[in-house]
């Protein structure tokens, strides 16, 4: 029987262990620009090794099928990696303490169209999850030397079941 994985909702506090969540609900608050435009100051802390540097990129995702298998984890041992929705759709976060140099079970979380996540460098994630349709992602994330990326794959899956996601 596979193991089921329970979806809970995207919060600072549910994530604090794998990193920042990206959100204005909270954030500090300043006005720029002569009053037109409101900055929510530093929402995340790009890591970075004194070899990489900090790059933004655009990530079209396309969406799971479910029930889903959760068959294998990534991390990036040299910098941090950010993801913020630009088409404001629901989508799934999928992170996972280390067990001793492996992925633990994945916690899932599912975020708003307007929550972003930065998980900390070397924490274990799945591979973006898009719902529904393609989404894009602004990404922010580490360029440079050295291998910056380690894959696991788990001996039995996990799975998310379907449920409504446009919630």
């Amino acid at each position: 029987m596979a193991d089921v994985l329970t979806v809970q909702p995207l919060s600072r506090q549910a994530f604090a262990p794998f990193g920042e969540v990206l959100e204005t609900e909270g954030a500090e608050l300043c006005m720029i620009n002569d009053g037109t435009t409101e900055r929510f100051h530093a929402l995340a802390h790009a890591e970075l090794d004194p070899h990489g540097t900090a790059i933004v990129s655009l990530f079209r995702g396309q969406p799971r099928s479910f029930p889903y298998s959760v068959t294998m984890m990534e991390r990036h041992p040299l910098g941090s990696q950010a993801f913020y929705p630009i088409d404001n759709r629901p989508w799934l976060v999928i992170a996972a303490a280390d067990d001793d140099g492996r992925p633990g079970r994945p916690q899932v979380f599912l975020a708003h169209g307007r929550q972003g996540v930065n998980y900390r460098a070397n924490i274990w994630h799945h591979p973006l999850m898009a719902l529904n349709e393609p989404s894009e992602f602004l990404v922010v994330d580490r360029d440079g030397e050295g291998s910056n990326l380690e894959e696991f794959t788990y001996p039995e899956p996990f799975v998310i079941e379907g449920a409504d996601w446009s919630k």
